[in-house]
């Protein structure tokens, strides 16, 4: 007598191969951790008390509870900083990494939304994103001898921007998935 294989069960090592291992590879890359790169200043407001203040708003199970979080931070202005009441924050760039400092995704904050950035593509697109924010980051360094702090951390920003693309190829699939959801637009 000779059993016959149904195609309804599938070899445990197929299983094990196919939906276990990549969840525990995804498990622990978790929590994910979702900051804010910003400007800070006191109330009086000239430009020679502005700094760049990074700010850790919290850490999420998933990627989209993680969007979400960042979203209804900068939608409701909603960035603790320090306890002095004197103390203002203008979220620039908000970030979210996993527990190995991977980026997850990235994006600009503006007008109370966050412009999440595409992910690179490919190895290759990541080589010419590095280079050129590389470039903007040398410039950058040459402005800020000059004593032309304004147009220093305006290229700090754009090559922080591009940088932004760069995320981990862990997380790149997720990521432009992500994207093509409504509620990350």
């Amino acid at each position: 007598m000779t059993l016959s294989r149904q195609a309804a069960f599938a070899p445990i090592g197929k299983i094990a191969v196919q939906q276990v291992l990549p969840r525990l590879r995804h498990a622990r890359r978790l929590p994910l951790r979702i900051s804010c790169v910003g400007a800070a200043t006191y109330e009086v407001g000239s430009d020679a008390e502005v700094f760049d203040r990074t700010v850790i708003l919290g850490e999420r199970p998933s990627p989209e509870e993680a969007i979400i979080l960042a979203n209804q931070c900068v939608a409701q202005d909603d960035f603790r900083i320090g306890s002095g009441a004197a103390l203002r924050f203008r979220p620039h760039l908000m970030f979210i990494q996993d527990s190995e400092q991977g980026l997850v995704l990235a994006g600009e904050t503006r007008a109370g939304i966050i412009l999440w950035q595409p992910p690179v593509a490919s190895d290759a697109e990541a080589r010419r994103i590095v280079t050129e924010a590389s470039r903007l980051r040398g410039m950058a360094f040459a402005a800020s001898g000059g004593s032309d702090a304004a147009s220093a951390r305006d290229l700090r920003f754009r090559a922080s921007l591009l940088e932004a693309r760069l995320v981990d190829p862990f997380w790149r699939a997720t990521a432009a998935e992500l994207l093509r959801l409504p509620q990350a637009a």
